[in-house]
């Protein structure tokens, strides 16, 4: 995976663990290129900014690492960290209190998901990790299938028990939360957002499976290339066109196990507590990653036909690559294929 990722930047052409391709622009002259590499949320993260001023540069940098990590530590169900109150500490917690304080951050994004349990009719479902934990059992061993009974029986808490108060409280209720479907959506539009600010339009950022990209200096649009789910060495597709927009892809070829000649993804439906089977990826273009990330969960949970009219409600345009290898498009997405 990393020597993919390295070769990717020589050739001009960024392929990353999941998903997503950018063709790299041509230098403006009166602004210089810099990249920076970083892993966090399992996930090698390529970002490329051109700007004059290096001082500058380096300080965004530094920035955008403290983001990345502050949401990577906050999201991370796994580990503790000191000073730190996140999900491993709402589920692990000996307090005795019946509240938790918990960061601005961690509880606007369990209030997103919260939010988008109810709009998505429960698909996404951030009460889940139990069930998570135990197909993870499941893929670390890369033998055997959990039993129905086995995941329902780790199935012990839902969405009613994550209770958020006023004042960045919530109820200290033990849920184990998981924010997978979101934190790094979230994050990187946090990322997007913090270099707008300080006046970093031109930018590039690639994190696996969701890219964001700001406005390109030397022509219209960005050009971003999407990786075939089939393919071992980062082949494109299909190549999409724009700028200020989010192009995230879900997908169950990079993380998951076969077992006796059927594979097993990630990606649980909450309704019957297993991997869905309607496509091999699904990428969605939008302008913010939140939505971006949450919208590429759910769409990879529907039925083709089905996700195709549910995203009509939605400002955002979708390419499904089926099972059999064909290519379906939302009815907007011509706005994309247009350099």
């Amino acid at each position: 995976m990393q020597e993919k990722f390295n070769k990717g930047i020589w050739i001009l052409v960024l392929i990353l663990a999941v998903g997503l391709l950018v063709f790299i622009q041509i230098q403006p002259k009166d602004q210089k290129e810099y990249i920076q590499n970083f892993f966090y949320m399992d996930t090698y993260i390529y970002v490329k900014l051109y700007e004059k001023d290096s001082k500058k540069v380096e300080q965004a940098f530094e920035q955008i690492d403290t983001i990345y990590k502050e949401y990577h530590q906050l999201a991370d169900r796994n580990q503790p960290y000191d000073g730190v109150v996140n999900l491993y500490t709402i589920h692990n917690n000996s307090l005795k209190t019946d509240t938790l304080t918990i960061d601005s951050r961690l509880y606007d994004m369990i209030l997103y998901g919260k939010e988008w349990y109810v709009k998505s009719n429960g698909l996404i479902d951030i009460s889940m990790g139990n069930v998570l934990d135990v197909w993870k059992q499941y893929r670390d061993k890369q033998e055997g299938v959990p039993t129905l009974d086995e995941l329902k029986i780790s199935d012990t808490a839902s969405i009613e028990d994550i209770i958020l108060l006023e004042n960045y409280q919530m109820q200290n209720t033990h849920v184990n939360i998981d924010l997978g479907a979101l934190a790094k959506g979230y994050a990187t539009e946090m990322v997007g957002k913090y270099l707008e600010s300080i006046g970093i339009t031109n930018y590039v950022i690639n994190a696996g499976g969701n890219v964001k990209v700001g406005v390109p200096s030397h022509k219209d649009k960005f050009s971003i290339g999407i990786e075939d789910p089939n393919s071992d060495t980062g082949e494109v597709y299909k190549v999409v066109y724009g700028k200020d927009i989010s192009v995230v892809t879900s997908g169950g070829y990079e993380r998951f196990y076969e077992y006796e000649g059927k594979r097993y993804h990630h990606i649980i439906d909450p309704n019957t507590l297993m991997p869905t089977n309607y496509m091999k990826s699904v990428t969605v273009i939008t302008e913010d990653s939140r939505f971006g990330d949450i919208l590429s969960t759910i769409l990879f949970l529907m039925p083709i036909e089905e996700g195709k009219i549910w995203l009509e409600s939605f400002d955002a345009e979708a390419i499904w690559y089926t099972n059999d290898n064909q290519i379906i498009t939302s009815s907007g997405m011509y706005k994309y294929e247009q350099k």
